[in-house]
């Protein structure tokens, strides 16, 4: 059976508590986080400090793909 992982890299940050709590009342299974540093590939994404706030907000699991050079 597929695993759903919506990508909060989607989300609007401005809503972000409400992305979360609206992905945890979906049928999604987890969560899926795109971490980036800006070394490894070009784009920043959120990092250590977002990434505590997003797990407050959630009570699915996280699934964290690394995008950075030293993880």
């Amino acid at each position: 059976m597929p695993i759903i992982a919506p990508s909060l890299l989607a989300a609007d940050f401005l809503k972000l508590e409400a992305e979360c709590k609206m992905l945890n009342e979906s049928e999604a299974d987890w969560f899926h986080l795109d971490v980036m540093d800006g070394r490894f590939v070009p784009n920043i994404s959120y990092g250590p400090m977002i990434i505590e706030f997003i797990r407050k907000a959630t009570t699915k699991v996280c699934d964290v793909h690394l995008m950075i050079l030293e993880p």
